[in-house]
């Protein structure tokens, strides 16, 4: 007999717009075959409905950010850097200026002061009240809440304190532990931390993407059981398309200049085109969207192109369909993906890679330490990631010698160890927590 579970999750199964949609989504279309039946509260979206789903909608007042930009008469849609001539002005400068820095930290002290715990806390009233009266009309045997962003714990831990319902906390991304919140370190390892502890004692249980985020978890919430559940991939898009003519390298996602950075890539590839290595003409790098997540991150990329004469090279499109960008992905030669620098972010999967999975085209990633990223590559066989610079030029001549051979990079993956890092298999591992905290 199926037992149900309440997913609270500010990203929709429905939406195909963002890579935080896709756990929910999996864990949406898969939970049943393993007895349990998820109903998921989420925001309002524009994704079409899905029978396979259910799905209970609330309103959604908009983020801290997007109601600031109303207020200053500008549109919620688009980056203030791109509004603000002056903004646009000292971000499109050859160097990071003083001024772009200072406009940097002013933007994260008013989110220090009004975003607390995040910048999408009114959903919280929303969430909350449409979730009591559904546990007040059914009865549900566990809640899971998937962050970011940490107001869907405060959802669930309300939830959790009113109906005393098992609830597992699911962390996609870390919260006063991680470092790339958008806040000050001040706040983050002050406020943010005391709000994690003090709201994740009443959770039965945690979750995370990676054994060393897990650790982290364990290090902090002592005594809480806590599981490493990767992200994965739909099985169902795993389909293959005609690979491009030319060596295409594609990227689609966003872009962290000094953190998750192509400059090594467009050095390399600078350099083997100057020593007669790579035919400039064969060579298409191709970034898809990306460019609203921060005020600067185009004009630093579009810096590099023209400091390693890329031009022509290398092509920055805007964000596209997701549907668009998994059909580029499939066509491409080669699938870039861009490792955090940080050498203690070395247990961070990044959602694209899982992606890139289901693409079956070989993964080159570039930039920080040996990770859980190298780890999987190795164990898949479905890319590569070059640990040093003359590593990621002797890679990249190997792709293109095969390709001169072949018309084509051949793929390597073994898909038995590539099925371990589906949604099917994340479900599964999901259930498994769920019996455990039931049953407990």
């Amino acid at each position: 007999m199926s037992k149900k579970v309440l997913i609270v999750s500010f990203n929709s199964p429905l939406s195909t717009l963002n890579i935080g949609s896709l756990r929910v989504r999996g864990l949406a279309k898969y939970l049943p075959e393993y007895n349990w039946e998820p109903a998921v509260l989420t925001v309002m979206s524009s994704g079409e409905p899905d029978a396979r789903f259910r799905v209970i909608q609330t309103p959604f007042p908009g983020t801290v950010q997007s109601n600031i930009k109303q207020k200053l008469g500008l549109n919620p849609e688009t980056p203030v850097g791109k509004q603000i001539t002056f903004l646009k002005k000292i971000y499109s400068k050859e160097d990071f200026t003083i001024l772009a820095k200072l406009a940097e930290l002013f933007k994260t002290t008013l989110a220090d002061i009004l975003a607390y715990p995040d910048h999408h806390k009114k959903w919280y009233p929303c969430a909350l009240d449409e979730g009591i009266k559904l546990l007040s009309s059914e009865s549900f045997d566990a809640v899971i809440s998937i962050s970011p962003p940490p107001t869907c714990h405060l959802i669930a831990r309300d939830l959790k304190r009113k109906f005393k319902i098992p609830w597992i906390a699911d962390f996609r991304d870390l919260w006063s532990l991680n470092p790339y919140m958008g806040f000050s370190t001040i706040r983050r390892i002050i406020i943010d931390r005391y709000l994690e502890i003090k709201t994740l004692r009443l959770a039965d249980a945690l979750v995370t993407v990676s054994e060393p985020l897990a650790q982290e978890l364990r290090t902090l919430h002592k005594g809480k059981p806590v599981y490493a559940i990767t992200n994965g991939f739909d099985p169902d898009e795993v389909k293959e398309k005609p690979i491009s003519k030319e060596f295409t390298i594609t990227y689609t996602g966003n872009i962290y200049p000094g953190k998750r950075d192509p400059e090594p890539l467009f050095r390399a590839i600078s350099e083997l085109i100057a020593e007669n290595q790579i035919k400039r003409e064969c060579v298409k790098i191709r970034f898809y969207g990306g460019w609203d997540y921060c005020f600067y991150c185009y004009y630093w990329v579009e810096k590099d192109i023209r400091k390693y004469n890329l031009e022509g090279v290398v092509s920055l499109y805007p964000k596209v369909p997701r549907e668009i960008a998994l059909d580029k992905q499939r066509e491409s030669q080669i699938l870039l993906l861009l490792n955090w620098t940080d050498p203690k972010e070395t247990g961070i999967y990044t959602g694209k890679l899982f992606e890139y999975l289901a693409a079956k085209r070989p993964i080159l990633a570039v930039g920080g330490p040996r990770s859980v990223v190298t780890e999987l590559l190795e164990e898949t066989g479905a890319g590569v990631h070059p640990l040093n610079y003359e590593e990621l030029k002797k890679v990249l001549l190997e792709f293109y010698n095969e390709y001169k051979t072949y018309g084509y990079v051949p793929y390597k993956g073994n898909e038995e160890k590539i099925s371990k890092y589906s949604h099917r298999e994340m479900a599964r591992r999901f259930a498994d927590v769920l019996n455990t905290v039931t049953e407990r």
